[in-house]
């Protein structure tokens, strides 16, 4: 969970990391490719990744479910997908994220009005931060292989009765596949800007607490969350005559809120590259591997290294239902953590009428 009160930018004034749960991704598939897959996504996941890519959805109905678990199980991270086909030319999308830490003790209370320890006071809340968006796409027809859409989404993070924020944005993106394999994708998050009004509940008890503790008391405001660039390209490569192709894909998310600890970074934009490979035989076996998460660490002596995380992963289809699976958060440091991610996706396949028919 990010921290209620976010590192300040001082070339901006604006927070930094804001949002950014929404950065984690959604889909084992994703996942096992680094977050390499705003070129090539194609599937109800494109509600995230980029909502251009919903008009290749070909199924009247398209449902995805994933669940995660980070940090040793304390937090819990679920992802619902729906997709709708509305012709062959236009799709609908709604996607929900929620990233939560329940069953926290809070122990503001826990010493009575006489200075006595009582661990009956101790009672338990939840941080958690959710996320809509619903999203449209089309093609454009005179471009072919040329598509465009966005998302509308809305922000809902909450710290038990403390505090609470609501937050609204835009994402806008694109992707272009034309037929020589090639395909390329574009997304905008937080296009306008997303903006957070925070707004904190706390009794003069608590208050006291901030204060016997040395804490800052929070004040009612509002948290901007930059805009964030990725530019990404793919290219499918059809091996023999037996529907067997791989896919290499690269992303760069080109981020606005300051410098960051990434492969390129200054003082104006921080560039994130990832890269992700895909090999499959027809739409039944697919496996996957990926990088991402380029960092450079220090050693004791002050130089540097850079760092970067291995992610994997395999996909399995069989009559329209689609079991993900990936194996990421495995970088090469020994006290890393990992994360087993499972993710299914399902489809109605009830034809629609086509434009003209």
């Amino acid at each position: 969970m990010q921290s209620l009160v976010a590192q300040q930018n001082e070339s901006t004034n604006a927070p930094k990391y804001s949002n950014e749960f929404l950065q984690i991704g959604v889909g084992a598939r994703a996942l096992g490719l680094g977050n390499a897959l705003v070129a090539g996504v194609d599937d109800v996941t494109a509600g995230y990744w980029n909502p251009a890519g919903l008009t290749h959805v070909t199924n009247n109905l398209e449902f995805a479910l994933m669940h995660s678990e980070y940090f040793a199980g304390i937090a819990k991270y679920d992802y619902i997908g729906i997709a709708h086909s509305i012709d062959d030319e236009s799709a609908i999308g709604f996607t929900a994220l929620r990233f939560g830490v329940d069953d926290i003790p809070n122990t503001t209370q826990l010493i009575n009005n006489e200075g006595n320890i009582d661990y009956d006071r101790i009672t338990l809340f939840t941080a958690a931060d959710y996320a809509f968006l619903l999203s449209y796409a089309r093609k454009v027809r005179n471009i072919e292989g040329m598509s465009y859409g966005g998302s509308f989404k809305v922000v809902h993070r909450r710290a038990g009765d403390f505090a609470r924020a609501w937050g609204f944005g835009i994402d806008v993106g694109m992707q272009y596949q034309p037929k020589s394999g090639w395909e390329f994708g574009a997304i905008v998050r937080d296009a306008t800007s997303t903006f957070n009004a925070w707004i904190f509940n706390l009794d003069a008890q608590m208050q006291e607490v901030f204060i016997d503790t040395g804490n800052e008391i929070p004040e009612n405001g509002l948290e901007i969350t930059m805009p964030r660039v990725i530019l990404a390209a793919r290219k499918k490569i059809d091996i023999g005559q037996k529907g067997i192709f791989i896919a290499p894909e690269i992303n760069s998310a080109v981020t606005t809120d300051g410098r960051r600890n990434t492969l390129v970074q200054s003082n104006i934009f921080s560039m994130d590259p990832v890269m992700g490979v895909e090999v499959g035989y027809q739409d039944l076996v697919r496996l996957r591997g990926g990088v991402s998460n380029f960092q450079y660490l220090k050693n004791f002596d002050a130089t540097q290294y850079l760092t970067f995380q291995p992610n994997i992963g395999v996909g399995v289809t069989l009559k329209g239902v689609t079991l993900d699976y990936a194996f990421t958060n495995i970088g090469n440091q020994e006290e890393s953590l990992f994360s087993h991610v499972i993710s299914l996706k399902f489809g109605f396949r009830e034809p629609f009428k086509r434009v003209g028919e």
